[in-house]
């Protein structure tokens, strides 16, 4: 083997750097990016990632990554994107005009993570703050702690400034929630287990009748990005199950379950059923699947496997399968992404939102089971 002297090591150094530098262009598509460290910056989110606009001119991803890839820091960039939905009142999932507690109210949670830093900060049941994902920021910079909730949460964003309202619902979520209590209210003494099947049912009425989204119904935006670095960052944000307990609280602010990022591996978020979510702490499932070498969407697989066979029997339904829905948005460091879901639902097929070089767009996401949750 031919011995390489010095100065021609150096040159071959110099050239491999300039190679891994090289712009990567889209043809008519995005910005030109420089991409080093074998990373590939892309954004990945629930679908109302790439459905609002706020009355600008780009979506949530699109922003992201827009950022991004002009080097702005990766966390600030996707909050930046989801401002877009928690503002945009047309969302009812999310921020401002997100459907209200069962009495009327309401109450946001949010958690993000800079996988850099290994920092992190979330909110809970915080009430008054169109843009809670933004406060989840502040815990993380001004605090040695990783989540505050309630009267606590709205303190804290009233000393950092931020603007408290009395009320976050817009005429639309409003109604929504006349209409449910008008349904409900004579159903308020029957017997437990009776009166759980008459929600349902009345929830399932109004979602077929218009009046709820149903993927909006848990609402929730997840959004995870990468930049060509290998930066890692999430954001979840959410106004949470319709109609919830006041005070209930989902796994949107719970590191491990609504939102996971190891900056050395990777990032997971979701939406769907929180409490499902919650017991098999899904997300951090999945970062780790990854840091054991599976390819995004095989880990996301393997937590969707995990809630089904934790899924206690009361949630099961006739075909012994989970009777609800849970999606998980993933990507590695790399830049390999994926979305996964519980069910493909026939109806309105489980999707997700990706940005990349080749710009922002709606793909399918992989189901572990046919169909839809509820029986036919």
């Amino acid at each position: 083997m031919r011995k390489v002297n010095r100065r021609e090591f150096v040159k071959t150094g110099a050239a491999a750097g300039l190679a891994a530098a090289a712009p990567v262009t889209a043809l008519g598509a995005g910005p030109t990016m420089f991409v080093q460290s074998g990373s590939r910056p892309v954004v990945v989110s629930s679908t109302n990632g790439h459905q609002f606009k706020n009355g600008g001119d780009k979506t949530c991803v699109e922003t992201a990554f827009e950022r991004i890839t002009k080097g702005e820091d990766v966390l600030d960039a996707l909050i930046a994107g989801v401002n877009i939905v928690e503002l945009d009142p047309a969302d009812t999932s999310v921020g401002y005009g997100g459907l209200p507690n069962a009495e009327g109210v309401v109450q946001l949670d949010s958690s993000v993570m800079h996988g850099p830093t290994k920092r992190a900060g979330a909110v809970a049941c915080i009430e008054g703050v169109r843009t809670p994902s933004l406060v989840a920021r502040r815990v993380m910079e001004e605090t040695d702690h990783h989540l505050i909730v309630g009267q606590n949460a709205q303190q804290f964003a009233r000393t950092m400034g931020f603007k408290i309202e009395d009320d976050l619902n817009t005429e639309t979520s409003r109604r929504a929630w006349i209409e449910w209590k008008r349904r409900t209210d004579p159903l308020h003494y029957l017997s437990p287990v009776k009166k759980q099947a008459a929600l349902r049912q009345v929830d399932a009425e109004m979602m077929a009748e218009g009046w709820v989204d149903p993927n909006h119904f848990y609402g929730t935006i997840n959004c995870n990005g990468v930049n060509a670095r290998g930066d890692v960052c999430g954001v979840t944000t959410t106004s949470g199950l319709a109609w919830k307990i006041p005070g209930r609280v989902g796994d949107s602010p719970i590191l491990g379950a609504g939102l996971y990022v190891d900056g050395e591996v990777g990032a997971a978020g979701s939406t769907g059923r929180g409490e499902a979510n919650l017991y098999s702490l899904a997300s951090f499932l999945i970062v780790e699947g990854m840091r054991r070498g599976l390819h995004p969407k095989d880990a996301g697989m393997e937590a969707l496997k995990r809630i089904k066979a934790n899924t206690v029997a009361r949630l099961l339904n006739k075909r012994g399968e989970p009777n609800f829905n849970i999606n998980f948005y993933i990507l590695n460091r790399k830049g390999d992404y994926a979305g996964v879901a519980m069910y493909s639902v026939e109806r309105n097929r489980a999707r997700f939102a990706v940005c990349d070089e080749k710009g922002g767009r709606i793909e399918m996401s992989e189901p572990l089971l046919q169909g839809e949750p509820a029986d036919s």
